[in-house]
Order: C-alpha cells, then sequence, then structure tokens
C-alpha cells in the first residue's frame, strides 16, 4: 500500500512538466536581467558619459530595490493566489525592463533599474513557493536542479546575444528584447498555469505586519536565513571581478572570454538536475557536503593562478561551478520543506530580500579588498578566495545543524 502511494510521487506528471518549464523560464528572464548589466557596462558608461561609480550605483540599485521589496511584501506574500501574485509582479518586471530599454540619460535608467528590482526581486521567492507547494520532498532536488539550470542557460544563452544585439544596434536593444521575449512566458503562465491557492484554505492566524514578524523570528527559519546569506556572500565576491581576473591576471584574450562562459554554462545545464537528481536519491546534505568541500578547494586554487592555458581555466571555472550548484540546489530543496505551506511566500520573500541584500554588501566589501596595479592585474584577490572558504565552512557546519533539526523534527511527529 505504501508502496503504491509513494510510486507516483516519483514521476512528474504532464501538468508539472509544464510548471517546472514555465518556472525555469521565468527564472532565465529574471537572471538575465540582472546579468545583462555587467556585460554592456563598456557601451552604457560611455554612452552615457557615466565613471564606474555612477554605473556600479545603478548595477547595486536592483540588488537594494530588491532586497527591500522582498521584506515589504514577505507579510503579504501567504494571503494571495501565488499564480496572481507571481502575474502582478512579473508584469512590473517586464513593463521595468522596457524601461530601461528606453532610458536616454543616467537619472532615468537609474530609476528604471531600481522599479526592475521591486518588482523582479519578489519573483524568484514566489517561484519557489510553488515549486514547493506543487511538488513533493522526494521530488524538489529535481525540480530546483531545473530551475537553477536558468542560470547557466542566461550564460549560454542571453549573454552572448544579449552583447551581439548591443555591438549590432545599441545598449537598449537587448533591454527591449528581453522585454518582448519575457511577455512571451508571462501570457503562456496566465494561460497555463492553474492557480496555487491550496495555503489559503489554511487560518492565517495574524496580521500581514504580525505574519512578517512570526516568520522572522523562528529559530529554524533564522537558521536558513543565515545560511542563505553565507552561501550569497561567497558567489557575490567572485563574480564581479571574475571577468577582469581573467583577461588581466590569467592572460586570456577578451575574444575568448565568451568561451569560458559558454563552457562553464553548458556543463551547468547538465549538471544541475543531474546534481538535483542525487540530492533526492542519496539525500540533500551528503551532496552538499560534496559540493562544499569541492568548491572550496577549487576556490582557492583558482584565486591563486597565475598565466594558464585556456582549456585549463575551462575545466577548473566548470569545476568550481559545479561545486558552487552541487551547494545551491541541495540547500534551496532542503530549505523548501523549512517553513510550514502558511508562511512558505513570507519566508521565501525574506530569503530573497536576503540574498540580494548580503549579495550588495558583498560586493562592496570585495572592492575594498580587491585593487588594480598599474599594469591592470588584480591585486588581494586571493584575499577573496579565503573569505570564500571562511563563509563555506561557516554554511557547512550550519546546514548540518538544521539537517539535524529537521530530522529530530520528522522523527518527533507522531506517526499516521
Amino acid at each position: 500500500m505504501t508502496k503504491n502511494k509513494a510510486a507516483p510521487a516519483a514521476q512528474f506528471s504532464p501538468y508539472q512538466k509544464i510548471v517546472v518549464a514555465m518556472l525555469a523560464f521565468l527564472q532565465f528572464a529574471v537572471i538575465l536581467d540582472f546579468m545583462l548589466m555587467s556585460p554592456l557596462g563598456a557601451v552604457i558608461m560611455p554612452a552615457l558619459k557615466i565613471g564606474p561609480m555612477e554605473f556600479g550605483l545603478v548595477v547595486s540599485a536592483y540588488a537594494f530595490s530588491a532586497g527591500a521589496s522582498g521584506l515589504l511584501t514577505a507579510g503579504f506574500a501567504d494571503r494571495y493566489d501565488r499564480k496572481k501574485l507571481l502575474l502582478f509582479f512579473y508584469t512590473g518586471f517586464i513593463l521595468g525592463t522596457v524601461w530601461c530599454g528606453l532610458a536616454q540619460s543616467f537619472e532615468s535608467l537609474l530609476a528604471a533599474r531600481v522599479v526592475t528590482g521591486l518588482f523582479g526581486g519578489v519573483i524568484g521567492s514566489i517561484v519557489l513557493a510553488i515549486a514547493t507547494d506543487l511538488f513533493a520532498p522526494q521530488m524538489r532536488g529535481r525540480v530546483m536542479g531545473l530551475i537553477q539550470s536558468a542560470f547557466a542557460a542566461s550564460q549560454v544563452l542571453g549573454l552572448p546575444i544579449g552583447i551581439y544585439l548591443s555591438n549590432q544596434w545599441d545598449w537598449h536593444v537587448p533591454f527591449l528584447a528581453m522585454a518582448v521575449f519575457g511577455l512571451v512566458g508571462g501570457l503562456l503562465v496566465a494561460w497555463k498555469m492553474q492557480p496555487v491557492n491550496a495555503h489559503l484554505g489554511q487560518p492565517q492566524a495574524h496580521s500581514p505586519w504580525m505574519h512578517l514578524y512570526h516568520t522572522v523570528t523562528v529559530r529554524r527559519h533564522l537558521l536558513a536565513f543565515s545560511i542563505t546569506a553565507l552561501l550569497t556572500t561567497g558567489g557575490f565576491m567572485l563574480m564581479p571581478f571574475s571577468s577582469a581576473y581573467i583577461v588581466n591576471n590569467l592572460g586570456i584574450d577578451l575574444h575568448h572570454l565568451p568561451t569560458v562562459y559558454l563552457v562553464t554554462g553548458v556543463c551547468t545545464i547538465f549538471a544541475g538536475p543531474l546534481i538535483g537528481k542525487t540530492a533526492d536519491a542519496r539525500g540533500k546534505w551528503p551532496v552538499f557536503l560534496f559540493g562544499s568541500l569541492l568548491s572550496m578547494v577549487v576556490v582557492v586554487v583558482y584565486t591563486h593562478l597565475g598565466q594558464i592555458p585556456l582549456a585549463a581555466l575551462v575545466a577548473i571555472n566548470a569545476i568550481m561551478f559545479v561545486g558552487i550548484f552541487s551547494r545551491i540546489i541541495p540547500f534551496q530543496a532542503m530549505a523548501a520543506s523549512v517553513p510550514p505551506a502558511t508562511q512558505r511566500g513570507a519566508f521565501n520573500a525574506i530569503s530573497a530580500s536576503i540574498q540580494q541584500l548580503s549579495g550588495g554588501v558583498a560586493s562592496v566589501v570585495a572592492g575594498h579588498i580587491v585593487t588594480q596595479a598599474p599594469d591592470g592585474k588584480l591585486q588581494h584577490f586571493n584575499v577573496i578566495g579565503y573569505v570564500v572558504v571562511l563563509t563555506s565552512l561557516l554554511a557547512l557546519g550550519l546546514v548540518w545543524r538544521l539537517q539535524r533539526g529537521m530530522a529530530a523534527a520528522a522523527a518527533a511527529q507522531p506517526a499516521l
């Protein structure tokens, strides 16, 4: 009897497959919009006659407005049909992206990025809440693996296309093309996705602000939020300087830089679902432990490299990202089971907010650690590697505590 009940849950239904594809598409759109700014910086700065400081403000404006948005909406996130909530914020995100494509001044672009962040920053948390609502715990590793593959797809497909469109016309075109492309996904969600409102049948015991307070003050939630901050810090310290480090320190020609990201992205697209499947089959904690150890070793090697052949760099970069994703995917699948259904939207909104804010802070801290020598080489980049290892060790200890606490709570539940 138990066997018969468990067997169907291991397979995705046709509708669940459509849902995963739609959620991955939305993640792809939001991540691509965020990532487009970095490679277009070389074009946007001279076009708007701004310097690195103003451009840095434009980039960070998205992260900080997204972080504020997550906190502001957390109290209301569980009081609406998640599909309607998703479409509301996604519409604002598309309009903000259109504004970016029409901006003709620094002030206009800055305002556009603030609006895009206010709406786009919440989408990822709603996507995770929907995935958790619609998929059983033993399927969530695969779901998170497929959704996280959107990050890799944005590197493989989005960035080269964005750079190409910018070179062919100007920097506005990638944003306008992104808005048109994203609109198709939004219409598909409106048409195909069924209402996600099962959580509304359960009583909401508190007002929106008390709901936020009670979500933030749960000990297990605080533990998960701390892990999210630590995992985000490492990535955001490495990412902003990676292209400059590869070109100036490792001696890779600028024209070969897309190859590094292309191959890394392709490897991650294939690795993401495999990591998720392994996490479901072997357990989230063992996969997280493996990913942490692998990423720590490779990050130390990566941040101490000298001149290196392209093939060797591509291999190291691909392995590093496999390690990083082997931490992110099992942790997201594990964290999905932390809050009850009635707090899931608020929990994910706060988690997304922490992710954005800690990422913004990490970028600022990294900017104070790394300096540039007269010959263009980055100095003290190895210090970033040590900081990443430290945050990884702290995250490892906290995840161990989290999974032990969840296992103890599950064992204490009375058998039905």
